[in-house]
């Protein structure tokens, strides 16, 4: 089951990789409301053994993965998809738009059903108590590459279309995704999206439009 593969595989990362100074990994799978939520999440949405599109990421956030364990889903979204949970209920602007994007393609059943949403790295990192991304400092995504590649390579056989695959964000996760396929070879094609966090902090008002490129892009 692709909900099977998902869980057992987030619940046992455990990374041997020493990050640079001041660095920290952000892991959320260890704690037992996570694990509960995700289990919840997952045997809702993939409870089969269907192929589905990938959407990645970058990597968790504080407010949304890095606390649910889903990717792109805060626990406002989480208890909206009829999820309880007691985390603090607090919004996650990549979050915010993501669902606004998914009632536009047809609800979350839907949606799900098609896509699978992940990031590049299945583990966030901080740094001095804020989000930190893989490629804000060369050290730290030289020292992640392999563990990315494994996560990569892990996930396709969860069941993945390699026909294509969608990448939030337009510069450097799409980068340095473009180039990894290159070598590996893993899709036919990587298409770049506008990242949501991107969006709802610059592009607020234009938010409409970026749901129907969106929209366009994955239903096209």
């Amino acid at each position: 089951m692709f909900s099977t593969d998902v869980l057992s595989y987030h619940f046992a990362l455990k990374p041997a990789i020493n990050l640079p100074k001041d660095i920290e990994w952000l892991m959320p799978y260890d704690d037992p409301e996570t694990k509960r939520c995700m289990s919840s999440f997952y045997q809702k949405f993939y409870n089969d053994n269907q192929k589905r599109t990938f959407i990645l990421g970058i990597n968790p956030g504080r407010f949304g993965a890095g606390v649910t364990g889903v990717p792109f889903t805060d626990p406002i979204r989480l208890k909206q998809l009829g999820i309880e949970n007691s985390f603090p209920q607090k919004p996650e602007l990549s979050s915010v738009f993501i669902y606004n994007m998914i009632e536009a393609c047809g609800g979350p059943a839907a949606f799900y059903k098609k896509y699978y949403i992940t990031s590049l790295s299945p583990l966030g990192f901080v740094k001095g108590g804020k989000n930190y991304n893989y490629y804000d400092d060369p050290q730290l995504s030289q020292r992640v590459r392999p563990f990315i590649i494994s996560n990569i390579e892990t996930q396709l056989k969860f069941g993945a279309d390699t026909s294509k695959v969608f990448c939030l964000g337009q510069g450097k996760n799409f980068e340095y995704l473009s180039k990894l396929n290159d070598e590996y070879q893993w899709w036919e094609r990587v298409i770049p999206l506008p990242h949501p966090r991107w969006v709802m902090q610059y592009r607020l008002k234009r938010k409409e439009e970026f749901v129907a490129e969106y929209k366009n892009a994955l239903m096209g």
